[in-house]
């Protein structure tokens, strides 16, 4: 928890004492009396956070705060995160590994079966992990963003929405480790102390790119960075993250995932010679790769038979507008059939005060 260095009045019921109400010693009268809220009043009685005295005969006091990152903190040393914040912190992504996540071999296989059914529905080809499209694929004049910057032919495809699917892609979507990660890329927005603080990370869209042998983005290998449509400057905090599940094995020559180390520090966009500091991100299918916005990343050509799988959950801080508007168009009563449906409802979005009209309104009172 942290210790707020500062001083405070702490006021109790006449015939209440553990009523408590508190304010910074150094207020001004009129701030004082706002800052006296009964929000604070019932935060101090929960124990959220509580009056450590300074002295017996006086009244000041120095306050230990519970917040957020303080929560986080716990969750992170109980999932055995550490190593894997500090390598974010570091490099701009970590790469964690199923016995980490809880992800099972079963799981993965589920949601592999689940994309393919969809990808040959939609495509009206069947497709496996060993060998690939089951037939020609021909994506006519389109060509993709990335690939543009090369001139490569399209070798892959999006599926989009995943979480209206199926709950084994809802279940992932909430997954305790990928959530933790995230929110500790993203952080938290407000604070205890002025009664309400909250995590900043939202959904921004689930999608799984399928991709066979081909050229890829070509040389550039497609690097750019996730919160690239933000104006500069970027802070510390990212303003989009990402979990890429990986659901078949990741090596270069399968055209593994490519970014460069500690690029995030940087806090701008790829330079020209970007794809010359690139390395491949190479583990085993079920890990996770999770990243900063603002690393430089993209990925190298698949050269191998068969298909990688992935799965890019992708989010961002509340005040960046969503890839997918899932806030209003996600089927709400969707999110309660999942692991963890408190949290699938937090990261949706759902039951933002300005979506509707959730906040009181005066009544109006005639003599």
């Amino acid at each position: 928890m942290q210790r707020l260095v500062f001083h405070f009045w702490q006021y109790a019921h006449r015939e209440n004492p553990a009523d408590l109400v508190v304010c910074p010693a150094n207020a001004s009268p009129a701030f004082r009396a706002t800052f006296m809220s009964q929000t604070l009043a019932d935060g101090l009685r929960a124990g959220h956070y509580k009056a450590i005295p300074k002295a017996r005969h006086g009244p000041h006091a120095t306050m230990t705060v519970r917040t957020r990152m303080d929560e986080l903190q716990e969750t992170i040393a109980e999932l055995g995160l550490r190593p894997y914040v500090e390598q974010i912190d570091e490099r701009g992504y970590a790469v964690v590994p199923p016995e980490v996540t809880g992800v099972t071999t079963a799981h993965v296989d589920e949601l592999v079966r689940l994309l393919l059914d969809k990808s040959e529905e939609y495509i009206g080809c069947g497709f496996t992990v060993e060998g690939g499209p089951e037939c020609e694929l021909d994506y006519g004049d389109f060509r993709g963003v990335l690939e543009l910057r090369s001139g490569a032919t399209p070798s892959q495809f999006q599926l989009m929405q995943l979480c209206t699917y199926h709950r084994a892609f809802r279940d992932l979507a909430v997954n305790p480790v990928g959530t933790a990660l995230i929110r500790y890329m993203i952080g938290s927005f407000g604070h205890p102390l002025v009664g309400a603080e909250a995590w900043a990370a939202r959904f921004s869209s689930h999608n799984s790119f399928i991709k066979w042998a081909g050229d890829g983005y070509g040389d550039s290998l497609g690097l750019h960075v996730d919160q690239g449509g933000i104006p500069l400057p970027w802070g510390e905090k990212a303003l989009n993250a990402n979990c890429n599940w990986c659901l078949t094995d990741y090596t270069r020559e399968d055209g593994a995932f490519a970014c460069v180390p500690g690029s995030h520090l940087r806090k701008g966009h790829p330079d020209e010679n970007a794809a010359d500091e690139a390395v491949p991100v190479e583990c085993p299918r079920g890990s996770l790769i999770a990243f900063h916005g603002a690393l430089w990343h993209g990925a190298y050509p698949k050269k191998t038979p068969g298909l990688r799988v992935t799965i890019a959950n992708y989010y961002r801080h509340m005040s960046i507008l969503p890839q997918d508007d899932i806030p209003n168009h996600f089927p709400q009563e969707l999110a309660d059939d999942c692991a963890d449906p408190a949290t699938f409802r937090e990261l949706a979005g759902f039951g933002s005060p300005y979506q509707s009209q959730v906040y009181p309104l005066p009544k109006a009172v005639h003599a």
